[in-house]
């Protein structure tokens, strides 16, 4: 089988590799069908994701597949039925895993980062992180469930965003997805910021997200004020992983509010730890997803709560995995979720 290696940042090489040997009882062989790629990728292909520093690195933690072969003692999955899993290896026995915060677990390992992610024809999971997919779900739609669990597990560390104001910074796949967890989960108003790109912000608007601002023509605070009024807002999410967002929501928020932090950072960012004190704001930390998140996304992407279809603006064959890496660097403001198509070569 066919697999996509990164072996140095800017450089994907295809190698030809065995099929996976003998399965494990509680192991599950997937076809894989489609891989999104994620802006989490680009920082890895460049070469300045925070927590990657070991190459050659096999990408793809965004992932959909076919079971074709199951562990004796699998009971989760049959052959034949669409899957995904969460790429997160964890210990079980750190202080975060026994309390059940394994999201954060002391030796976390992710596929896709530092153990080998998906972006090979065929790939073993193990049962404790696999994801059913039911029939009405496509693959497509499939592999977009690990960025809405992102949007999941954010949106609860916020607490009860009922009647809540919220503004998200950040109109990525990641963005967009909070952005429709807000309003689901019940926000008065949510407002969708970007830096310069009219083109996601057109994308939000098809998904349900009236509300939006590009700050390359609109101040900030004239953004809030415009779709808040004297109301402000209580509840910031920081998707874009940069200063200016920080700075624009913790300046902004109401005192006494509550920021959260999903952005991934090249550099770090600075804070004014006087004005977060004064203010006695919450800013927390956001990571990944539980299984309960994944589990959630599947349900509101099934029940058509999650608007999909246009997040996914272009499409990739296997073989042409580097040019979706360079379409993104020269059209990255004009599109959204690139999907490679593992299937099609």
């Amino acid at each position: 089988m066919q697999q996509a290696v990164l072996t140095t940042p800017g450089e994907i090489e295809f190698r030809d590799i065995p099929m996976p040997g003998e399965l494990k009882e509680n192991e599950i062989l997937l076809r894989i069908q489609k891989i999104g790629v994620c802006g989490s990728d680009i920082h890895v292909f460049h070469g300045k994701h925070p927590f990657v520093t070991k190459y050659p690195v096999i990408q793809g933690h965004e992932y959909s597949g076919e079971v074709v072969k199951i562990g004796s003692n699998v009971t989760a999955v049959q052959p034949g039925m669409k899957a995904t899993a969460r790429p997160q290896v964890v210990c079980g026995h750190c202080p975060p895993c026994l309390r059940g915060q394994y999201n954060v677990c002391q030796n976390l390992t992710v596929q896709g980062f530092v153990a080998n992610g998906s972006a090979q024809e065929y790939f073993v999971v193990t049962q404790d992180r696999i994801v059913t997919v039911p029939d009405n779900v496509s693959y497509e739609q499939a592999a977009l469930i690990e960025p809405a669990a992102v949007g999941a597990h954010s949106t609860l560390r916020a607490g009860d965003l009922h009647g809540k104001n919220v503004v998200v910074a950040g109109a990525g796949t990641i963005g967009n997805l909070i952005a429709q967890f807000a309003i689901a989960r019940g926000a008065k108003k949510v407002l969708l910021t970007t830096a310069k790109s009219d083109f996601r912000l057109g994308v939000a608007r098809q998904c349900g997200i009236t509300e939006t601002a590009n700050l390359s023509k609109e101040d900030f605070p004239d953004a809030a004020r415009r779709v808040f009024g004297d109301e402000g807002f209580q509840v910031g999410f920081e998707a874009a992983g940069a200063q200016g967002a920080v700075t624009d929501l913790i300046a902004g928020v109401e005192n006494g509010g509550t920021v959260i932090i999903v952005g991934v950072f090249e550099e770090n960012p600075i804070v004014n730890m006087g004005f977060l004190g004064e203010h006695e704001l919450n800013v927390l930390g956001s990571m990944m997803y539980r299984h309960q998140d994944y589990e959630e996304a599947v349900t509101f992407i099934a029940e058509g709560k999650l608007i999909t279809e246009p997040l996914i603006t272009s499409r990739f064959p296997f073989s042409q995995y580097l040019d979706a890496y360079h379409f993104i660097e020269q059209q990255g403001d004009k599109s959204l979720k690139v999907m490679i198509d593992v299937a099609q070569k």
